[in-house]
């Protein structure tokens, strides 16, 4: 897992930019009604998407548990953004009006409890939008998904029906959804390798320590190792808080 403190300083340029940031945040607009007055993005990071949230009449906060991204993401919205842990957020309940989670639930175990909080703090109404499938956004059919796929896990955090259904248990109903582009983010066979050594697909690969190494080595050996493949598309999910006793749907 990276050190999210450490990675501040340098996550816009390895993650896309602005280009990656401003597609992010247009989709995130597309799902939330015109209606809407407020809205909070947790796990924020660096707020690069944050600060491109806003519209006339919308008013936008960040929250974020790293000291280091939190730092940023004040400066770059005009303090507006709170060191929190998004699975205990300092709002009372029905404070907001919609919530986003732009690649965050890919990285989170417990997303159950994250996606329960999102509904505590909606107003009835209210929409939750959230990046799901986020590591099967990256398969574009590339020689380097080809290496990488009998290692996949089948088990994704953000798997998108185990969104839903966490969703449902606590009020929330499917709400709508887009696509969007990742603008640098395609991957070279070279960037790859050195992540797989340096653990950060842990939580997605079943390959580690030798098998890692030799996963690697194959990743190098590729024609054009340092060239990117095609920029991933992720996905955003839309769900809406219903009114209590309205969802009977269980969480599996």
């Amino acid at each position: 897992m990276l050190d999210y403190d450490v990675e501040a300083a340098v996550y816009d340029a390895t993650r896309g930019g602005v280009p990656r940031a401003a597609a992010a945040a247009a989709a995130v607009l597309s799902l939330v009604p015109a209606t809407a007055g407020t809205l909070l993005d947790i796990g924020c990071g660096t707020g690069l998407v944050t600060e491109r949230l806003g519209r006339p009449g919308l008013r936008v906060f960040g929250a974020d548990s790293s000291h280091g991204m939190a730092r940023i993401a004040g400066r770059r919205t005009g303090d507006s953004v709170v060191r929190a842990d998004v699975r205990r957020l300092p709002l009372p309940a029905g404070s907001v009006d919609a919530v986003s989670a732009v690649w965050l639930l890919h990285l989170v175990r417990d997303a159950r409890a994250v996606v329960a909080e999102a509904a505590r703090v909606l107003r009835p109404g209210g929409t939750f939008v959230a990046t799901v499938d986020k590591d099967a956004g990256h398969d574009v059919g590339s020689d380097v998904d080809a290496v990488l796929a009998p290692y996949r896990t089948a088990e994704a955090f953000d798997r998108a029906d185990r969104i839903e259904a966490f969703g449902a248990a606590h009020g929330l109903v499917p709400a709508g959804d887009t696509h969007f582009t990742g603008h640098g983010q395609g991957r070279s066979p070279r960037r790859v390798a050195q992540a797989l050594l340096r653990g950060e697909y842990a939580s997605r690969l079943t390959a580690h320590g030798v098998v890692a190494e030799k996963l690697a080595a194959r990743l190098s050996a590729l024609p054009g190792p340092d060239e990117p493949r095609p920029d991933p598309r992720f996905r955003l999910l839309a769900l809406r808080r219903v009114a209590p006793g309205r969802v009977t749907r269980g969480a599996p």
